[in-house]
């Protein structure tokens, strides 16, 4: 063999190595659903995405995932999902529902490389779920069968179940599960006392609150009177926003929420709600039946109890502008709310509640020595995806703290969304109608007494 043909040899050698060597390589990086995308969908996804639940389809398996790829890639490359509403860059959430740039592109160069499915021994172990439930609830209470009549598109009842608690609980996670989908718009579960039950039945069923100068009735819906004065800017007078000599905030003490689009409300590690020995469960429930038919209903509230030792009792402020009104076809007209901490609170976390003309909402503290700070921020907010936003690091919230909330609404015809652009829209409790609030969850700064909280959890 002469020198030229062993430099041919060796050179077509070198070659044939190379195209292994690329080939090895293509192969290390083929991105499969098994291997690759259903860790990703297991962690993000699939408390939605799996059979019988809220999303539209599942995405447990390669079979039920592949024809929707393309979809899947669109959705997350425009992060429409999973839906996450809070600005990324004001604020850390515990439960920040976003994927990492890395989860994206591996979602992407899957659907690119073909969306193949991969070697089944690579699939990891599939999460498993109670039916209907997102948690492992450790007791769960059901309202009894409440008929929902048919077309009834507007109704809000009050159900009040007893706990027949013996001692008090401390609740770490709760979550509300509609009886019919189809008929639930939405749910709101308190922690009430038994000796308030009474005159609560009685004032929902007392039709004189139709002469109250702030509201009429339609059944039990309530309706801002449109002669009510108007007033935009909440934090232009002392009240912050409430109605005239009442305060623009609240307590309330809810373990549990059903909105369009929301996830159980599970606090931090040492963080619970207290449930007092005796007390009620108030279910206030709208039902909004647009079928032909009567429906029955039996909504029910599942509990987690505290397992570690609880620190901190949680409860809610709730702050509200009731009086604004929104011009027709306004684009974006401007409401606030104020409200003044009475107490040192620790913040945990934070909701935005508006309806569908709802299109942003940001909430700042002012401290008390003059200083402001952006607290939290839904620039596009999406009545169809209402989240309760758990800080990742909890902070104190002094007393004298000013909470200057500033949402903008969407009356014009651009919104999709929109019932009615010709309306002068003012509060009501409908969905066609609207609402500004801000919820702080919060936690008071005492700690509970260590040995009695420890001897009342559940076990």
């Amino acid at each position: 063999m002469t020198a030229k043909s062993v430099g041919f040899a060796l050179y077509f050698l070198l070659m044939a190595g190379v195209a292994l060597s690329a080939q090895d390589a293509d192969a290390a990086k083929e991105i499969t659903f098994n291997k690759d995308v259903a860790p990703i969908f297991y962690e993000n996804c699939v408390t939605c995405h799996h059979p019988n639940d809220i999303a539209p389809m599942s995405l447990m398996t390669y079979k039920e995932a592949r024809p929707w790829a393309a979809a899947i890639r669109e959705a997350v490359v425009q992060r429409i999902m999973p839906p996450w509403h809070a600005d990324p860059h004001v604020g850390e959430f515990m439960n920040d529902a976003r994927l990492s740039d890395d989860q994206i592109a591996t979602i992407v160069a899957w659907v690119k490389g073909g969306a193949k499915e991969g070697d089944p021994k690579d699939l990891p172990k599939a999460p498993v779920f109670q039916a209907g439930w997102h948690i492992n609830p450790d007791i769960i209470f059901t309202i009894p069968e409440t008929n929902v009549a048919a077309g009834n598109q507007d109704d809000y009842e009050y159900i009040y179940v007893p706990t027949n608690f013996k001692e008090d609980k401390w609740v770490q996670a709760g979550e509300v599960v509609p009886g019919d989908r189809r008929v639930v718009h939405h749910a709101t579960v308190s922690i009430v006392n038994a000796d308030e039950v009474p005159k609560l039945r009685q004032s929902h069923a007392d039709q004189s609150k139709a002469d109250s100068p702030y509201y009429y009735r339609t059944g039990q819906v309530n309706h801002l009177r449109p002669e009510v004065m108007v007033l935009d800017d909440g934090c232009s007078v002392p009240n912050g926003g409430g109605l005239p000599g009442q305060p623009s905030g609240g307590v309330n003490h809810v373990p549990a929420i059903y909105l369009p689009g929301h996830s159980p409300e599970v606090r931090p590690p040492g963080y619970a709600l207290r449930v007092a020995a005796g007390s009620y469960l108030q279910f206030q429930i709208h039902y909004s039946n647009r079928l032909s038919q009567p429906v029955k209903d039996r909504t029910s509230v599942g509990l987690v109890f505290a397992k570690d030792p609880v620190k901190y009792e949680v409860a809610q402020y709730e702050i509200w502008n009731n009086l604004f009104l929104i011009p027709p076809g306004d684009g974006n007209h401007r409401v606030t709310s104020c409200f003044v901490l009475p107490k040192d609170v620790t913040a945990v976390a934070y909701t935005a509640h508006m309806h569908f003309r709802g299109k942003s909402m940001k909430t700042e503290a002012i401290y008390p020595d003059g200083r402001r700070e952006l607290l939290f921020d839904v620039p596009k907010y999406d009545f169809r995806w209402q989240e309760t936003y758990f800080l990742k690091h909890q902070f104190l919230l002094p007393k004298g703290t000013t909470l200057f909330t500033t949402a903008y609404f969407d009356n014009s015809q651009n919104n999709p969304l929109n019932p009615d652009p010709t309306k002068a829209i003012r509060w009501g409790e409908p969905s066609t109608e609207e609402m500004m609030g801000f919820w702080l969850a919060y936690a008071d700064v005492t700690p509970v007494d260590a040995s009695a909280a420890e001897a009342k959890i559940a076990h």
